[in-house]
């Protein structure tokens, strides 16, 4: 499990960023409840704690794509595949998150450790 952060240093409406491989997003809503999903949205190379949550969407920086908290599910194109979720939970009043054993959908070109893939053939 990764500590995210004491539940105290997260306000409602905020997220943070786990540096994880791949990242992780935590979010803190407006009526108290948390979710962690991936943070890389699925269409292109944005942070999705970077992005605007309303109820139990996040909406992508970049372009618009929205994400259901709850399931990682594409609400909103342009992104087309879901991002992962991962279990959260309060111990000894930190954050606690349980990364999800499925394989992250991450764009095009991204590895998990965040960097792009290099095509060999492209030199």
């Amino acid at each position: 499990m990764h500590k995210a952060c004491a539940l105290t240093d997260l306000a409602p409406g905020d997220a943070i960023r786990l540096e994880t491989s791949p990242p992780i997003a935590v979010f803190h809503t407006e009526d108290g409840q948390l979710f962690a999903l991936d943070d890389t949205c699925t269409h292109q190379d944005a942070s999705l704690a970077d992005g605007w949550v309303e109820g139990c969407e996040v909406e992508c920086p970049l372009h618009a794509s929205k994400f259901d908290l709850r399931t990682g599910a594409v609400d909103s194109p342009p992104a087309k595949l879901p991002v992962r979720t991962h279990r959260v939970e309060v111990v000894d009043g930190y954050i606690m998150v349980e990364e999800s054993r499925e394989a992250p959908n991450l764009p095009p070109g991204l590895t998990t450790t965040g960097h792009e893939s290099q095509d060999p053939q492209a030199s």
